[in-house]
């Protein structure tokens, strides 16, 4: 491009230099005009011939040499630069290796919406392999997993710099998500689970190191307690339904508050309400005794009538006369797209918008963050 600006730089000047030469009248075939001066002007026109060539040659290599420095780094969405993919490399070392963007503090987080795990496709269920490609997809783009309260804690540093935070949230507790398997007498996760296909994502992707949401309950139909309370529910067994809740929370996985059965909150009292978000951080607390729940993920993203009753109150046992009080930092909604950053002043954590996973939501997603320049880049 320089190259030929450079070259239309000297035609201009050419041709602007010429008619100076001698008096702007015409040449004539009679006269000192023709004789005179048309050596002179023959002289010259060659010598700025010769000129405007070495000029193009000189643009030429200027045009290369800038190809060739910009083929080093190319200017991704961000405004910063990204190495592009050399030779025999592949798309995620590239994205990994190279995570050069500017740092955009108050763009957006997506914040990801999973049910089930399994063979099928439908609204609420992705294959496992549609779960994979989801995690590689994540990776290659130059996004690393946070957990929600590491957002509220503005805590970044599962995030290496010029990369972007992305969050995983787990709703229902289907055995789907968290599946045991004995072999040998022993208890071992299932490898085509979705905790066991994050497991091995991150055994094989070492800087793969934050985690995962599970937004819990712990009283739901066809499985949906604890990840399986019966072999019924693919062939999990009641007694390790805490087993499972512990070792997320020790294995740094954030747990969070989902209903003790997935109420619709708009539909209930404001007792049953605060009956029903109790109860089950009750069941988390069983578990995981003392553990800080941070979060609540509202049932089909309905709130109650009382709206600070999902994240504010308490609930009194009437057969035993003890209160458990809740109070969480962070309210996740049902959709609504990737979510304000912490930094940003307009960012409300009782209202956490999320992105749900099926289809190619996902890509379209992250490709609108790329293109709208609003992409969350530490």
């Amino acid at each position: 491009m320089r190259g030929s600006l450079l070259v239309r730089s000297s035609l201009s000047q050419v041709s602007d230099l010429i008619p100076e030469i001698g008096p702007r009248e015409p040449f004539t075939t009679t006269g000192t005009n023709m004789t005179g001066r048309l050596p002179v002007l023959r002289c010259l026109v060659l010598s700025l011939t010769a000129a405007l060539a070495a000029c193009r040659s000189a643009g030429d290599h200027r045009v290369a040499d800038t190809a060739t420095a910009s083929a080093a780094a190319i200017g991704d969405s961000a405004g910063g630069n990204v190495d592009v993919v050399p030779a025999g490399q592949s798309t995620s070392q590239a994205t990994a290796d190279s995570s050069h963007r500017s740092a955009n503090h108050l763009g957006r987080i997506p914040v990801l919406e999973y049910h089930i795990i399994n063979d099928k496709e439908t609204l609420y269920q992705v294959t496992r392999e549609h779960f994979r490609k989801d995690l590689q997809l994540a990776y290659d783009r130059g996004y690393r997993p946070i957990t929600i309260a590491q957002m509220l804690d503005k805590d970044f540093t599962t995030v290496p710099a010029g990369m972007s935070p992305i969050v995983f949230v787990f709703d229902d507790a289907s055995p789907s998500q968290f599946r045991y398997i004995q072999k040998n007498g022993a208890l071992e996760i299932d490898p085509t689970s979705a905790i066991g296909i994050w497991n091995d994502f991150a055994s094989q992707h070492p800087d793969w190191k934050g985690k995962a949401v599970f937004c819990m309950l712990n009283g739901g139909a066809s499985g949906h307690n604890f990840f399986g309370d019966g072999p019924g529910f693919e062939g999990q067994h009641t007694a390790w339904r805490l087993p499972k809740v512990k070792w997320l929370g020790d294995n740094g996985f954030e747990l969070c508050d989902h209903t003790l059965w997935h109420a619709e909150l708009n539909k209930y009292s404001d007792a049953v309400v605060q009956e029903q978000i109790a109860r089950n951080a009750m069941g988390i607390d069983s578990a995981v005794a003392g553990y800080k729940i941070r979060t609540m993920a509202l049932p089909k993203g309905l709130w109650p009538k009382n709206r600070p009753l999902a994240w504010q109150g308490s609930w009194t046992n009437p057969k035993t006369g003890k209160t458990t009080a809740y109070h969480f930092e962070a309210v996740l909604e049902v959709a609504g797209g990737p979510t304000r950053s912490p930094y940003d002043p307009a960012f409300d954590p009782h209202s956490i918008s999320r992105v749900e996973a099926h289809g190619d939501e996902l890509k379209q997603a992250l490709d609108k963050l790329d293109k709208m320049k609003t992409r969350f880049v530490k």
